[in-house]
């Protein structure tokens, strides 16, 4: 076997089912041998969306996702994609091609000092030298990165670790031509060096994953937050995506959400905790949060730290109990510190709750009552606003009519401003990991990395990606890897002809609008040069036949996307975060 076969030994031993890639010279003995094991290997029109669909692979199933992509401006091309696992908590094994092992820093193509890069931005970063240590730190990195708070890891791979020992030796001994002294010592000096990459090549055969447990709270923290729990009369649970880390399987996500009904308190669910407790759920409050946190006399944050998202801890009252689980001891105390901090899985400490209140759960009838009444207030001003028509389409009228096309299988990719966080309001995930969205970073670009990881991972789903206009072109020429793959995705496009989301304030505050003016550009044109079905959508009478035609086209094999006209709205006006 060559260094290639020996790392595709251990990825099909750590139960990875998708490589996702955009070849290169550097790396590709890793994909035939990937190939050969029975992995799928998708490659990509750009590596940055390899990176983002092993981000989606990790999220809906617990397998840490993998990418191999080639040195120099290949690895420089997935910087965005892992910082944006890291801050999202994302378990990602990257492997980068390098240059060979004697020419590192003598000029090689693409030869630039990855470690560098990539070590403020992952839980590790390594360098493989020998051939015999390529199983045992490809297994390091999926260890590291699955480990208390997940997150991407860098093992750089350099190419002549990777080829097949014969001919790496054939590449050593042409470049040592050369009569007398000084070339008989260079190809001694070679052959040496090759020796020592190649000894104890077979040392080590790939092993099954190790088990990491969860970091499983204390029993009397337990304790005290149902204590407390009990006690408050007008109790708020903000869960965040980081519940989900101990659930990756739907079986579990389903059981995690039966511990939180049976807390009976109020919920609020934030990035990709959205779903968990399916459509519609009596507990689950989708408005209105900040007037809850300030009324509240106990919040319970699990898994979402005091960031821009509470404004910092200044959402929840000072008079309140506040109580924080999370694995991070950084996002556990972040801006204010908790009355009750637990730093254990967010998930266990939920189901231990449950658990402890099994019986005993406190009775806040009259307070959910009071914040239902609210939320329902605001949804009929919604509907009422979806009513409003216009010459294009309304985009909250479009938001509505996607929820009501949802399958119960469905899988949301949110990647987009002012469109997508309209959609946030609107939409309702049909169940748990069914809402994907980039996480705290606000990235954009995600959506054709996402859906791509998504559908080949829940291949039943109908998989949707939101894009803003803005934030479609950093991934439309996924089409192209859909198409050839055979991947159906549904993408709808809400262009408003800006960046809406920033136009908003800057017109507002700077009186100008430069750099936020788009052209209602054919996306549906783009789509279809690269292999897919577009359709184009002008008005709001159009919208339910053009999903359904949409849903039929993607239900038969085809990745669709409908372009969409919108019309401006004031829906999210005075929405800007910082």
């Amino acid at each position: 076997m060559n260094g290639g076969d020996r790392i595709a030994g251990v990825l099909v031993e750590q139960g990875v089912k998708f490589l996702f890639t955009l070849c290169g010279g550097h790396i590709s003995p890793i994909l035939v041998g990937s190939k050969a094991r029975g992995i799928r290997v998708v490659d990509v029109r750009h590596e940055v969306d390899a990176v983002f669909a092993a981000d989606a692979v990790f999220r809906l199933t617990g397998v840490p996702g993998v990418a191999a992509v080639t040195a120099g401006p290949g690895v420089t091309n997935t910087i965005t994609a892992i910082k944006n696992a890291q801050l999202a908590q994302s378990a990602i094994v990257l492997l980068g091609g390098a240059a060979a092992t004697l020419l590192k820093g003598r000029g090689a193509l693409q030869d630039i000092d990855q470690m560098a890069l990539f070590e403020p931005h992952v839980k590790w970063a390594a360098t493989v030298s020998a051939v015999r240590d390529l199983v045992p730190m490809v297994e390091k990195a999926f260890d590291v990165a699955r480990s208390g708070v997940p997150g991407p890891v860098f093992l750089e791979c350099p190419v002549d670790l990777l080829y097949d020992q014969e001919l790496v030796r054939e590449w050593y001994g042409a470049s040592s031509k050369g009569g007398g002294l000084a070339g008989a010592g260079m190809r001694l000096y070679l052959k040496r060096h090759a020796a020592k990459l190649f000894a104890g090549a077979d040392k080590h055969a790939p092993a099954p994953p190790r088990a990491i447990p969860a970091p499983a709270p204390d029993r009397g923290d337990v304790r005290k937050a149902a204590a407390r729990l009990r006690k408050a009369k007008r109790p708020v649970l903000v869960l965040g995506g980081q519940v989900l880390l101990s659930s990756a399987t739907r079986e579990k996500a389903e059981e995690l959400a039966r511990a939180v009904a049976a807390i009976g308190a109020p919920v609020y669910l934030a990035g990709g905790a959205r779903g968990l407790l399916g459509p519609g759920h009596p507990l689950q409050l989708r408005h209105k949060r900040k007037e809850a946190l300030r009324e509240a006399d106990l919040v319970l944050l699990a898994g979402i730290p005091n960031d821009f998202r509470l404004d910092y801890g200044r959402h929840v009252s000072r008079k309140a109990f506040l109580a924080s689980v999370n694995r991070s001891e950084t996002d556990l105390k972040m801006n204010r510190k908790p009355d009750l901090a637990i730093h254990a899985d967010p998930g266990l400490l939920l189901r231990g709750v449950a658990e402890a209140l099994a019986g005993r759960e406190g009775s806040w009838t009259d307070w959910l009552g009071t914040l239902r009444a609210r939320d329902d207030e605001r949804d009929k001003e919604i509907v009422a606003q979806s009513a409003v028509e216009g010459e294009r389409v309304n985009p909250i009228h479009l938001c509505r009519e996607i929820d009501l096309a949802l399958a119960p299988e469905s899988v949301i990719v949110a990647d987009g401003g002012d469109f997508v966080a309209t959609a946030a309001y609107t939409l309702r995930p049909r169940g748990p990991l069914a809402w994907l969205d980039p996480g705290v970073f606000g990235t954009l670009g995600v959506g054709g990395g996402f859906a791509l990881g998504a559908k080949l991972c829940r291949p039943e789903a109908d998989v949707w990606i939101l894009y803003g206009d803005g934030s479609v072109a950093y991934s439309l020429a996924e089409f192209d890897t859909f198409a050839r793959h055979g991947i159906p995705v549904i993408a709808v496009v809400g262009n408003d002809a800006g960046w809406t989301q920033i136009a908003r304030e800057q017109i507002e505050v700077l009186k100008d609008d430069v750099g936020t003016v788009l052209a209602r550009t054919d996306y549906h044109k783009v789509a279809e040069g690269y292999g897919g079905r577009g359709l184009l959508l002008e008005r709001g009478a159009d919208v339910r036949v053009v999903l359904a035609e949409a849903l039929r086209l993607a239900r038969a094999g085809s990745p669709v996307l409908v372009n969409a006209h919108l019309d401006k709205t004031e829906f999210r006006k005075g929405s800007i975060s910082m």
